[in-house]
């Protein structure tokens, strides 16, 4: 069980903070989908691919004190950080995880913004299907985001590049 919080504290070690529970959902998805070792199971729904293993994990490991949350009122809405503590620091150099090229890859995604990633994991959540179907299908559950044919580009490519941060 620890196993699988320790995946979570060391992939937002290796990230350095995360800013938006929408983001660290899709960073997490996206590195499932480049084959890391993640258990969370994930559905798809209203802002792409959602894991409520994922919510609950993240809130047990800022329950425990291994990753802090910080509530940020931007606007009209809050915004969420996550780091990670002293503590959990610690856990993770008793419970080592073993994931060379995750933070190269992770380092990447977070760096994009979260429109961008809830594209890419929409995309990554229909790649049992043809390239094609899957522009419809962006076209078809995105409609409100009005996501354009470069965009929709710019994903599959960054999709591939990814891949080949995963695989070193």
């Amino acid at each position: 069980m620890l196993k699988d919080h320790a995946k979570i504290i060391h992939a937002i070690a290796v990230s350095g903070e995360v800013i938006g529970r929408k983001k660290l959902q899709k960073m997490i998805y996206i590195a499932k989908k480049m084959n890391f070792p993640f258990q969370e199971r994930f559905q798809f729904h209203f802002y792409g691919p959602y894991s409520e293993e994922l919510t609950l994990r993240v809130e047990e490991l800022c329950n425990m004190g291994f990753l802090n949350e910080v509530k940020e009122k931007k606007g009209g809405y809050y915004q969420y950080r996550y780091t990670l503590t002293d503590t959990g620091q610690e856990f993770l150099g008793v419970n080592s995880i073993d994931m060379p090229s995750l933070g190269d890859c992770l380092t990447d995604i977070n760096t994009q913004s979260a429109r961008f990633l809830e594209l890419v994991s929409t995309i990554l959540f229909f790649d049992d299907l043809p390239k094609e179907e899957v522009k419809e299908k962006v076209h078809t559950l995105k409609k409100s985001q009005r996501y354009t044919d470069e965009e929709i580009s710019s994903a599959f490519q960054y999709i591939e590049s990814l891949k080949g941060l995963a695989r070193h």
